[in-house]
């Protein structure tokens, strides 16, 4: 005869499921909470496991990695979730901590028994659910009309750390870093923070059940700048395309923090439940395409793997940096007592040369200002640059139009101003023609340089 173990705080369910069973010819072994249910099916070894998914104490979860882990079970019993929860997210992390098969209460005794019926022994094995959705992407031709000329760029969250609302940041905005960029039929959103909530719904209201495309690219994955990516509502239609781009981290792949953030405990629905053609794709060169949009990416000194992209488009140039601290500025700080050396001094000027050249010429620079010349000097080494920074930079480069961004969850609006006002002196006063602006959201800039 077979053993079946039932585990359910609720003494009603119980008693139903043991009648069940016992009716069919198993012998059966109960228990009301899940330790008492472990120490039970560790004493007796049952065939079957049937266990409730909420209890006080010890839930079904807790109850199948303790039997999973358990390697004195040879062979594993089988193991039933139930559940009065109907959430795609409890199935699914049910089968992945070791259950084989999820039913919903109120439990129908004929649908038990024909599972148990169907197959003896476990059935638990670990499946990595494919991350294709489907073969072909959706036609998005009328899209592509659709996003229209001269390229824009629209600041959609320019704050960096964490998300700030409330009266002092109404202004320039309290959402973490996303940018939208339309260019030569493309759609390409820079940075996944907050921001990107509200660009989903405007374009959800746009596009209503039109298929779009969206190329998400990701300069690091540092949570303020992909926070806001499981609130984006086009990930959610399969009619629509969306395609993440961005450079392996230091420790797991693109892929792999992007879905771990949505998996539970931290997030109900998983990135694999996402109806929509959800391509992430890890870059490998620094120079590619979207369409006609040339892009080309440089590493910022920030810590952990960070980018900054160039996107060259039919209107203009766009540079992106939001998080960089310069290396002369950081090798020069006298954090030591022990002068830095010539030769590395030499060497961090020449990085920070580089990085005029990345963005030299450029129609918009978008770039790390998180720090007035107080701030900075008590922030060397956190990864950002002070304003003063920024300005002399694009003022080298013969930038035409500078974007203070990455704004620290500190600063209200008062001190955003008087940032603002500041950068503007300095550039008059390197004698440069750098129009400076503090980013705010909802602003879009047109890039028009036939026109220009």
């Amino acid at each position: 005869m077979k053993t079946a173990l039932v585990i359910d705080d609720d003494p009603i369910v119980l008693t139903v499921i043991a009648r069940t069973l016992e009716d069919a010819g198993w012998r059966v072994l109960t228990a009301d909470d899940g330790d008492k249910g472990v120490e039970l099916a560790v004493a007796e070894r049952p065939d079957v496991i049937v266990s409730d998914l909420l209890m006080p104490r010890f839930n079904g979860y807790q109850v199948c990695r303790a039997i999973r882990s358990n390697q004195t079970f040879l062979p594993q019993p089988r193991i039933v979730v139930i559940s009065s929860s109907n959430y795609a997210a409890d199935r699914t992390n049910s089968i992945e901590a070791g259950a084989d098969d999820f039913l919903l209460k109120p439990i129908k005794p004929a649908e038990l028994l024909h599972i148990l019926e169907l197959e003896g022994g476990t059935t638990f094995i670990r499946k990595t659910p494919a991350f294709s959705k489907g073969p072909t992407p959706p036609d998005t031709t009328y899209f592509r009309r659709a996003i229209g000329t001269p390229p824009s760029v629209r600041f959609w969250g320019v704050r960096g750390s964490i998300a700030t609302p409330g009266d002092s940041t109404l202004k320039y905005g309290g959402n973490t870093t996303c940018i939208e960029v339309r260019a030569d039929g493309e759609l390409i959103v820079l940075d996944a923070g907050t921001g990107i909530r509200n660009l989903g719904r405007k374009l959800a209201g746009e596009f209503k059940d039109k298929p779009i495309e969206v190329s998400i690219l990701i300069s690091h994955t540092h949570w303020d700048h992909i926070q806001g990516f499981p609130f984006f509502i086009p990930a959610y239609s399969p009619h629509n395309q969306i395609r993440i781009k961005g450079y392996e981290g230091a420790r797991v792949g693109l892929q792999s923090v992007l879905t771990s953030q949505m998996e539970s405990p931290y997030f109900p629905v998983s990135m694999q439940q996402m109806p929509g053609y959800l391509k992430v794709e890890e870059l490998k060169e620094m120079q590619f395409n979207i369409g006609k949009v040339k892009v080309t990416a440089a590493f910022m000194n920030h810590p952990g793997i960070c980018v900054g992209y160039r996107l060259e488009t039919s209107g203009g140039s766009i540079a992106f940096l939001p998080d960089n601290e310069p290396h002369s500025r950081l090798r020069m700080a006298p954090v030591t007592d022990s002068a830095q050396s010539y030769e590395v001094l030499a060497y961090a000027q020449k990085q920070d040369e580089k990085l005029i050249d990345f963005i030299r010429d450029c129609d918009v620079v978008i770039m790390d200002s998180q720090y007035d010349g107080v701030e900075y000097k008590s922030h060397i080494g956190w990864g950002h640059t002070c304003v003063d920074d920024a300005v002399a930079l694009s003022s080298i480069a013969r930038v035409k139009k500078l974007f203070l961004f990455h704004h620290d969850p500190d600063h209200d609006d008062a001190k955003i101003d008087s940032m603002q006002e500041w950068a503007r002196e300095l550039a008059a006063i390197h004698g440069s023609s750098l129009e400076v602006d503090a980013a705010r959201e909802g602003v879009e800039v047109v890039l028009d340089r036939a026109r220009a």
